[in-house]
């Protein structure tokens, strides 16, 4: 079993009977139905599963219950052997977008405190934003891929090689050259494995290349085709702008073309924003929205119409591009060009942070890759993502750092392959895999 972050929250909710009922969304395929079965069995004595989803597409036995009564007598008709008191008893509801009104009884269930319960659901971000949710009954954790620390748990690398490369982060010291080949040579890794669970499997403890990919191509079929709550009309166009992702990464600019999607002109964000909607709230693709003025909080000056999408797991995109020929990644000198993928992977640890992704594109400044808000210094971080060899070709983000500059941001990164750690002008050139720390 892999470690995973998510296995503190839900720890610490387990021990406190007065926490409000956890909901963990995301995604397909992100181990979160693993996770909190192994947890929550290893926690209480009586543990009770609940597949909602083969339930919808079979009994329907819960498609009927509207109140907590109803519930309990279906409960102890299927599961009453197994069911004891609110201390040792939880409830897994899995699934649970595909019965949302059982999402709007949890208040009740929390209040009525017979047994414990958590829920999870692989498109709950959009049943969410439809069902109506007592104010202050549940607490939603968004759950995501592995990200690249939990990668290298994956790998046996331990806290202490991490606790090192953290203090090289916060004190802007070099790494060792052979800790920094150790760590770069797994960074490649995850570029083809990502943070799929059972791709991770199949590459880290399995070393199977094409069932990596099996993973990857299934999991890209599910994405694409998993949107049954719409029409058919809306579910090509989920489709297709789906399917559009590795063709606008190619792009210099790399922001959706909405013209694309159906090739007509006179399209915009408007006409597509429920596709885009279900998109990102389903968990499967990160969003980066474009600023005018790159100046804190970045939510003030986003264009809406100026957005780039990326895949929510970087291996899905390296299979799309390259299949099973990983030295197109893992060979400094094939000559690709890795761009799109270094900049995926940047999206995707960003997102697991918790960080919202913003980008700014300005004909007279250029371009830098993304902008987070940084909470802390009430200012803007701008970071810049080298894939080749020249980890100094850049011209927008030291205009943006400048101490004499219009902007003057106290600090941005420069994130690449070398192994270098240096500062000059407010600006910190550092190994790529230093995101983790971010």
């Amino acid at each position: 079993m892999f470690r995973r972050k998510i296995e503190k929250t839900l720890n610490d909710y387990y021990q406190n009977a007065d926490a409000k009922i956890i909901i963990v969304d995301g995604a397909r395929q992100i181990g979160k139905s693993f996770i909190i079965r192994h947890t929550a069995s290893t926690y209480f004595p009586h543990y009770v599963e609940i597949d909602l989803k083969s339930d919808a597409e079979g009994e329907q036995l819960f498609k009927n219950v509207r109140t907590t009564k109803d519930f309990y007598l279906l409960i102890g008709a299927l599961y009453g052997n197994q069911l004891n008191s609110v201390k040792d008893t939880i409830i897994f509801l899995d699934e649970i977008q595909y019965y949302p009104q059982l999402i709007s009884m949890l208040k009740d269930l929390k209040k009525e405190n017979r047994y414990r319960y958590i829920a999870s659901g692989s498109l709950l971000g959009v049943t969410l934003k439809h069902t109506f949710i007592p104010m202050g009954s549940i607490n939603e954790v968004r759950m995501y891929p592995m990200d690249f620390e939990e990668f290298l748990w994956a790998n046996g690398v331990g806290e202490e090689v991490i606790d090192y490369l953290r203090n090289c982060f916060q004190t802007k010291t070099a790494v060792s050259e052979a800790v920094h080949q150790r760590i770069l040579s797994l960074f490649k890794d995850y570029l083809i494995a990502g943070g799929l669970p059972d791709a991770v499997t199949e590459y880290v403890i399995n070393r199977n290349v094409y069932k990596t990919r099996e993973v990857h191509a299934q999991t890209y079929t599910y994405y694409k085709d998993d949107c049954s709550q719409y029409d058919l009309e809306h579910k090509l166009k989920i489709a297709k702008v789906y399917s559009l992702l590795p063709s606008n990464m190619a792009n210099k600019v790399k922001r959706i073309t909405f013209k694309k999607i159906e090739n007509k002109d006179d399209s915009s964000l408007a006409k597509y924003e429920e596709e885009f909607d279900y998109l990102v709230a389903s968990g499967v693709v990160n969003e980066a929205y474009a600023v005018a003025n790159p100046v804190f909080p970045l939510n003030e000056s986003l264009s809406k119409n100026l957005i780039k999408l990326y895949f929510n797991d970087v291996g899905i995109l390296t299979n799309l591009l390259y299949r099973t020929n990983i030295h197109a990644i893992l060979d400094y000198d094939s000559g690709v060009n890795l761009g799109s993928v270094y900049e995926t992977v940047c999206a995707m640890e960003l997102a697991a942070h918790g960080h919202e992704l913003f980008y700014y594109d300005n004909k007279k400044v250029g371009e830098v890759d993304f902008l987070i808000n940084d909470y802390d210094r009430l200012a803007v971080l701008p970071i810049e993502i080298k894939s080749g060899k020249d980890q100094n070709n850049f011209r927008a983000i030291p205009k943006l750092v400048a101490a004499d500059g219009k902007y003057r941001l106290p600090l941005g990164y420069v994130l690449g392959n070398k192994n270098l750690m240096q500062t000059e002008n407010n600006l910190t050139t550092m190994p790529i895999y230093m995101i983790m720390f971010l």
